[in-house]
């Protein structure tokens, strides 16, 4: 954080000062989570804003557990938010009237600044997400924020140079010296933007090269990730002990929306199919107990049996006893040979940190992986989320925490190299805190917005 960066204020809030109205507007479920991150925090503050919000992606099913109103109109669009990943899913989701939802939104936007404007408040917006919160909370004529939850330099260099790309019109993403456009860093640097929080150190620095107020106050991503029971930590005298007593953990990850999840549970099978035969080798008793376990974090939105019938045509059976934690009472356990099955709905962060490397096909829970300094694997799907574009973009945004393979039957062979060497173990889990930052920074965010967005030029 720069030592010229402003420190939280809360003198502005005398009691016969009018509060400040927000606006919160989000484009998409990830970013919806992260808004009400920051804005759980916003209303621990001293005088908390009066806020409302508009979920410009969806329902905002994720603003339900705050007791704060949503203006406008709300949709779900066929693509689920996917429109920039393929023309098609555009085209759809025009003709499941994305303009007219758009329109209707930008007026609800003004109507309540006009609103509050008449009542004498003093209004501001915050944008997260990517550059459409960012046009919206322009349009608006207020004071605003934004949180840039969708795009990182690292995408496009790394912290000493861009990095060699031989794709077609990969030039374009960083052409202007940032992987943020000339028109978005216009929008950032107008004088109604108050500030900026990018997702990472490098993003913040390189931000700052413009007339910018771009803060590094890290990734609310990884906040509330805290696990219900922690690893146990062993000191330095019984850590080999402990290292070839216990299992090998490794956490799937599919993704939330069907039926693409169904899909990529598909995929994942396979690498889990070689990774048993991998761990079945006598060579490979010595780096664990033999024993490996596969953890399903399963998103609530998934049919839980429609899984456990894919894994009992495949030769698991159900079994009592899981050999690792998990504090939740409705999990499935099965076991095959030496290794066992967990499929969990409502352990996630737990699924996490229990695990040692994950297999995933998402979005989100991957860099949430990484962030926890730990390695993916990951496999390109057939969409509409998780296809190859997407999956090469992730690896490069994540660096040497991410190894993508084409097929998921070489999962085993990055396995094997992974476990034979400890150095790119811990160069992966550096990597990961560096690209994902610590916890705290909704905490971070909502003070520092609490008086840059107070302040009216």
């Amino acid at each position: 954080m720069s030592d010229s960066s402003p420190s939280p204020l809360t003198s502005h809030f005398q009691k016969d000062t009018p509060r400040l109205q927000l606006l919160v507007l989000s484009n998409g479920h990830g970013e919806d989570i992260i808004a009400v991150r920051i804005l759980e925090e916003l209303q621990q503050q001293p005088n908390p804003p009066e806020i409302s919000a508009l979920p410009l992606v969806g329902q905002g099913y994720a603003y339900q557990g705050l007791d704060i109103p949503l203006i406008g109109s709300v949709r779900t669009m066929p693509s689920g938010g996917f429109i920039y990943m393929d023309g098609r899913q555009f085209v759809r989701d025009v003709q499941g009237g994305l303009l007219q939802l758009t329109v209707s939104q930008i007026k609800a936007i003004r109507y309540w600044v006009n609103t509050q404007k008449k009542s004498g408040n003093r209004i501001a917006i915050l944008g997260v997400g990517d550059i459409v919160p960012l046009i919206f909370a322009w349009l608006s004529g207020a004071n605003y924020g934004f949180v840039g939850t969708a795009k990182s330099d690292y995408y496009v260099r790394d912290e000493v140079s861009l990095l060699k790309r031989k794709e077609k019109g990969a030039w374009w993403e960083s052409f202007s010296g940032s992987v943020y456009h000339p028109w978005e860093r216009w929008l950032m640097s107008r004088q109604r933007c108050k500030a900026v929080f990018p997702r990472d150190s490098l993003t913040a620095e390189i931000l700052k090269r413009w007339t910018i107020p771009a803060f590094d106050l890290g990734n609310p991503m990884m906040d509330g990730l805290e696990p219900t029971i922690p690893r146990p930590r062993f000191y330095s005298a019984h850590v080999q002990k402990q290292e070839l007593t216990r299992p090998f953990v490794v956490t799937l990850l599919p993704g939330s929306r069907p039926p693409e999840a169904y899909a990529n549970w598909h995929q994942i099978m396979i690498a889990v199919c070689a990774i048993m035969e991998l761990f079945s080798k006598q060579e490979f008793v010595g780096h664990t107990s033999g024993t490996v376990v596969f953890l399903g974090a399963i998103a609530p939105s998934l049919h839980l049996e429609s899984l456990r019938q894919i894994l009992q045509s495949q030769g698991w059976h159900p079994h009592a006893e899981p050999p690792i934690k998990i504090p939740e009472k409705n999990i499935l356990t099965l076991k095959q040979k030496n290794a066992y099955f967990i499929l969990s709905q409502d352990a996630y962060n737990d699924c996490l940190h229990q695990g040692d490397l994950a297999i995933a096909m998402a979005g989100t829970a991957t860099e949430q992986f990484v962030g926890l300094g730990k390695p993916v694997i990951t496999i390109p799907g057939k969409g509409p989320q998780f296809t190859y574009a997407f999956a090469e973009a992730q690896s490069r945004h994540l660096g040497e925490s991410v190894i993508l393979v084409e097929e998921p039957a070489q999962v085993s062979k990055v396995v094997k190299s992974l476990l034979s060497n400890p150095d790119k173990l811990q160069a992966i889990a550096e990597n990961g805190v560096r690209r994902m930052g610590k916890p705290g920074a909704a905490k971070r965010i909502a003070e520092y917005s609490m008086d840059l967005l107070w302040n009216e030029d």
